[in-house]
C-alpha cells in the first residue's frame, strides 16, 4: 500500500510539473505595454516561488522511497527509477523557470534604465532650450554677449554617454520585440527634439561668436581712433598754447 501511495505521489508530481511547464514556459507572451511586462515579471516571480516550494515535497518523496527500498527492495527499485525521472524533470523545470524569471527581470530593469536616461537627457534638452532662448534679444554689449556665449557653450559640452545608453537600451528591447512600438515612438520624439535643439544651439553659438568678433573689431577701431584723436587734441592744444598761426601748420592740423 505504501508503494502504491508513493507511486501515486510521483504521478501527481509529474502531472503538476507538466502543467507548470505549459503555464509558465510554453506561452507565447507579447509585451506591448509596460503594464503587460510588469505583470509578466510578477507572474514569473510567483512561479519561481511556487516551484521552489515544491522542493520540500520532492525531498519527502525521495526519503520515503529510499526508506521503502531498504525494506522492500523490489518495490523500492521500481519507484527509485521513476523518482530519478521526476527529480531530473523537476531540476530542469526549476532551472528553466529561474532562467525565464531572471531574463524578464533583466528586461524590466532595462526598460526602467531607459526611462531614467530619457528623463536625464530630457532635463538637459530643457536646459539647452532655456539657454538658447536666453541668447535672444540681448543688449548690444560685449559682456552680455560673452556671458550668453559661455553659458550656451557650457551646456553644449554635455557628454554623449547618456544618448549612447538610450540608443543601445532601446535597440536591445526593440530587437527582442518588447515594447517596440512605445520605445520607437519615444526614441523618435527624443531624437527629433535633440536634433532640432542641437542645430539651433550651434547656429546661435556661431552667430554669437561672429557678433562678438565684429564687436571686438569695432571696439578696436574705436580705440585706435580715440587714441589718434587724443594725440591730435594734444598737438592742437600745444599749438594753441604756443599761439602758432594756423597757416603755419600742416594741412590736416589746419
Amino acid at each position: 500500500e505504501k508503494a502504491v501511495n508513493l507511486k501515486k505521489d510521483l504521478a501527481e508530481m509529474q502531472e503538476w510539473m507538466t502543467q507548470a511547464e505549459e503555464e509558465y514556459l510554453e506561452k507565447d507572451f507579447e509585451y506591448k505595454s509596460p503594464e503587460e511586462l510588469e505583470n509578466a515579471v510578477e507572474e514569473m516571480k510567483r512561479a519561481k516561488e511556487d516551484v521552489l516550494q515544491k522542493e520540500v515535497r520532492v525531498k519527502i518523496l525521495k526519503d520515503n522511497i529510499k526508506m521503502l527500498a531498504t525494506k522492500v527492495p523490489s518495490s523500492g527499485q521500481d519507484l527509485a527509477t521513476e523518482l530519478n525521472v521526476v527529480l531530473e524533470n523537476y531540476q530542469l523545470l526549476c532551472n528553466r523557470i529561474r532562467g525565464k524569471c531572471h531574463t524578464l527581470e533583466e528586461v524590466w530593469s532595462c526598460w526602467i534604465e531607459l526611462l531614467q536616461y530619457l528623463d536625464l537627457e530630457t532635463a538637459w534638452l530643457n536646459n539647452l532650450e532655456e539657454r538658447v532662448q536666453m541668447t535672444e534679444n540681448l543688449p548690444d554689449k560685449l559682456d552680455a554677449l560673452n556671458d550668453a556665449l559661455e553659458s550656451l557653450e557650457s551646456v553644449l559640452r554635455h557628454p554623449a554617454d547618456n544618448r549612447t545608453q538610450i540608443r543601445e537600451l532601446g535597440q536591445t528591447l526593440i530587437d527582442g520585440g518588447i515594447l517596440d512600438d512605445i520605445i520607437s515612438e519615444k526614441l523618435e520624439a527624443f531624437n527629433a527634439r535633440y536634433e532640432e535643439l542641437s542645430h539651433l544651439a550651434v547656429s546661435r553659438q556661431i552667430a554669437l561668436e561672429q557678433q562678438l568678433q565684429t564687436m571686438r573689431e569695432t571696439d578696436h577701431m574705436l580705440q585706435v581712433l580715440q587714441e589718434s584723436l587724443a594725440e591730435l587734441d594734444r598737438q592742437l592744444t600745444s599749438y594753441l598754447t604756443d599761439r602758432v598761426d594756423a597757416f603755419q601748420l600742416p594741412q590736416e592740423a589746419q
